[in-house]
C-alpha cells in the first residue's frame, strides 16, 4: 500500500504541475487570428518536397496554386525519387490550374472538367486571356540524395535553391492543403508580428479507429513537450527564445529567407530525423524570433491505414529522439509508466484492495489527464468520452519507442519510405531533466507532424511571467524543460550564405520545368522553361 501510495502521489503531483504551469499547452493556444494586411507583401517561394505522392497532390497541390496572395508567390515541387509518377501528375494538376481550352474531342487535364476555364475566343466578343488564375508552378528533380542527408531535407535544399530572389520561404508538405487565403495569413502574421518563423501544427486526418485513438495524442504529446506559448515567449523584447524552446511543425513553416541563411541554411540540419524543430532551434540559435500555433483550417489528408502504418511512422524516429541512448530509454519507459499508466491502473487497483488514498489519488489524476486532453478531442471532432484514453495512448507510444530501439539494434535503423537512417542520422534534440527522470514526451516528423516519445517531465521552476505576442496572445507561466542543443549547427549553406542585411546570392539549377499560370507574376525563378512574360497584378 505504501509503494502505492507513493508512486499514486508522484503522479498526481506531476500533473498538477504540467496543468498548471506548463504554458496552458493543453488549452490548444494561440491560433493564427485575423492580421490587418502589411504595408509590403514580400516575395514568397512554396517549397514541397514530395516522393511519392501522386494520390494525394489532386487533395493538396491545387489548393496550392489557387492560393490569394497579394504580392509575387511561386511554388516549387520538388520531386524526390519518386517512382509513381508524381512530377508528371503535379504539371497536370498545374495546366488544369492554367484554365486551357481542351481541344475538339481531347480529354480534359486532370482534375478539371470539361470545357471549364475554356478559353474565350475573339469571335465572341470576350477577352483571349485564361478566365482562372493560379500561382506558377516548377517542378523539379531532387537527384540522388548526398551522404550524411536525409531525403527530404536534401529536397528541401534543392527547393530552397529554386526560390530565386524569394524574401520568404514556406515549406509544406504534399499532403497538406489549405486554405485560400493560408499564405497570405501567415506572411501578414510574420510582418505584423515581426516573427522570421511562422509556423502552424495542422489538424490530421481521424477517419480511422486507430486514428481516432493515437492521433490526437500526437499533437498533445508535442504541445505537451514544446508549449506553444513558449515557442513564442521572449525574455527580452525583440530577443529570440532560448534554443530549448524553440519547435516548429514541418507540415506548415514559413521562414524569412535571411534568416535561414544566418542559421545556415538547410545543410545545418542535414542529417536531423526529425528535422522541423532542428531547424526551429538552429534558427534560435541565430537569433530569429518564432511563432508556433494550432491550424484551424490547414489539414493533412494522408490516411493511416490501420495501426501498422501509425506504429512505422513512429518507430522510425522515436529512439532517435532520444539520441538513440538506452539510459534515455530506460528513464522514458519509466516516465511514461509513472505519469500516464499507474494513474488509472493503480488507482483500480486501490479500489480492489479498499485502499481508499491510492485509489482517490490514481481517479483523481485521471480526472485530471482526461480534463487535459478533452479539448484535443474537441479540436478533432471526436466525442467526449475518449479524453479518457489517454494512458491507452501512451502505453501503445511506450510500445512503440521499445520497438524503435530493438529495431535499431538490429540493425533497421529508422526506416520511411524506402530509405532507412542508421545511427548517423540524429534528431538533432538534446535530452536532460530537471529532476533526473523523463517523462516519455516527445517527437516524429512523418514529413512534419509528431509522434510524441521521450522527453523529460520537467517538474520544477516556474517563472511566473506573463507575456503577450505580437499576434495578441498570451504566453501563459514559465518554465524551462530542460532541452539539450540542436545538431549539425555550423554548417554553411550551398545557397549562398550572407548576412541577414546583405545580399543574396541567386542559385540556378538547369535541370527544372516551370509551368506557367494565368494572371500570376513569374518570380523569375532560375532554370526555368518554356515561360512567357506574365501580365501584372493590378
Amino acid at each position: 500500500m505504501v509503494a502505492l501510495l507513493v508512486l499514486t502521489a508522484m503522479s498526481a503531483t506531476t500533473w498538477v504541475v504540467l496543468a498548471g504551469a506548463r504554458g496552458g499547452f493543453w488549452r490548444l493556444q494561440p491560433r493564427l487570428g485575423a492580421c490587418p494586411p502589411p504595408q509590403r507583401w514580400p516575395s514568397v517561394a512554396v517549397i514541397v518536397p514530395a516522393r511519392d505522392e501522386a494520390d494525394l497532390l489532386p487533395l493538396t497541390l491545387p489548393s496550392l496554386l489557387a492560393q490569394e496572395y497579394p504580392g509575387a508567390a511561386h511554388v516549387v515541387l520538388v520531386d524526390d525519387q519518386s517512382t509513381d509518377g508524381t512530377a508528371d501528375v503535379a504539371r497536370a494538376l498545374a495546366r488544369s490550374a492554367v484554365g486551357e481550352e481542351p481541344r475538339s474531342g481531347a480529354t480534359p487535364a486532370l482534375g478539371e472538367e470539361p470545357n471549364s476555364g475554356a478559353t474565350p475566343t475573339p469571335e465572341n466578343g470576350a477577352p483571349s486571356t485564361p478566365v482562372r488564375r493560379s500561382i506558377p508552378l516548377t517542378v523539379v528533380g531532387a537527384g540522388s540524395t548526398p551522404a550524411g542527408w536525409t531525403g527530404k531535407l536534401w529536397a528541401l535544399h534543392e527547393g530552397v535553391a529554386q526560390a530565386g530572389d524569394a524574401e520568404m520561404v514556406l515549406l509544406t508538405d504534399a499532403d497538406i492543403a489549405h486554405p485560400p487565403d493560408s499564405l497570405a495569413r501567415l506572411v501578414a502574421a510574420a510582418e505584423i508580428g515581426r516573427y522570421d518563423q511562422v509556423s502552424l501544427m495542422a489538424r490530421l486526418a481521424v477517419s480511422g479507429a486507430w486514428e481516432r485513438l493515437l492521433v490526437p495524442a500526437f499533437i498533445y504529446f508535442f504541445a505537451m513537450l514544446y508549449p506553444f506559448r513558449w515557442v513564442a515567449r521572449r525574455p527580452l523584447r525583440h530577443a529570440a527564445p532560448p534554443p530549448r524552446r524553440a519547435a516548429a511543425a514541418g507540415g506548415c513553416l514559413l521562414v524569412r529567407r535571411d534568416a535561414l541563411q544566418a542559421a545556415g541554411g538547410v545543410d545545418a540540419v542535414r542529417g536531423a530525423v526529425i528535422d522541423d524543430v532542428s531547424l526551429a532551434r538552429a534558427l534560435a540559435r541565430s537569433g530569429a524570433r518564432l511563432w508556433l500555433g494550432f491550424a484551424d483550417d490547414v489539414r493533412s489528408v494522408r490516411p493511416y491505414d490501420g495501426l501498422g502504418a501509425l506504429w512505422a511512422m513512429v518507430t522510425r524516429s522515436a529512439f532517435a529522439q532520444l539520441r538513440c541512448s538506452m539510459v534515455a530509454l530506460a528513464g522514458t519507459v519509466a516516465g511514461l509508466l509513472l505519469v500516464f499508466v499507474v494513474p488509472p491502473v493503480g488507482g483500480a487497483v486501490a479500489l480492489a484492495y479498499g485502499w481508499p488514498m491510492p485509489a482517490a489519488l490514481g481517479i483523481g489524476t485521471w480526472a485530471i489527464m482526461a480534463a487535459t486532453y478533452l479539448p484535443m478531442q474537441r479540436y478533432h471532432g471526436l466525442r467526449r468520452w475518449r479524453a479518457a484514453t489517454l494512458p491507452l495512448a501512451a502505453a501503445i507510444y511506450l510500445a512503440m519507442t521499445v520497438d524503435s530501439a530493438r529495431r535499431h539494434h538490429r540493425g533497421s535503423g529508422a526506416t520511411w519510405k524506402g530509405r532507412t537512417y542508421g545511427m548517423g542520422h540524429t534528431s538533432g534534440l538534446g535530452h536532460t531533466s530537471d529532476l533526473g527522470h523523463t517523462s516519455g514526451l516527445g517527437h516524429t516528423s512523418d514529413l512534419g507532424h509528431t509522434s510524441g516519445l521521450g522527453h523529460t517531465s520537467g517538474l520544477g521552476h516556474t517563472s511566473g511571467l506573463g507575456h503577450t505576442s505580437d499576434l495578441g496572445h498570451t504566453s501563459g507561466l514559465g518554465h524551462t524543460s530542460g532541452l539539450g542543443h540542436t545538431s549539425g549547427l555550423g554548417h554553411t549553406s550551398g545557397l549562398g550564405h550572407t548576412p541577414r542585411s546583405g545580399r543574396r546570392f541567386k542559385p540556378t539549377r538547369p535541370t527544372s520545368s516551370t509551368i506557367p499560370t494565368a494572371g500570376r507574376p513569374n518570380t523569375g525563378t532560375p532554370g526555368s522553361t518554356g515561360t512567357s512574360p506574365e501580365p501584372k497584378r493590378r
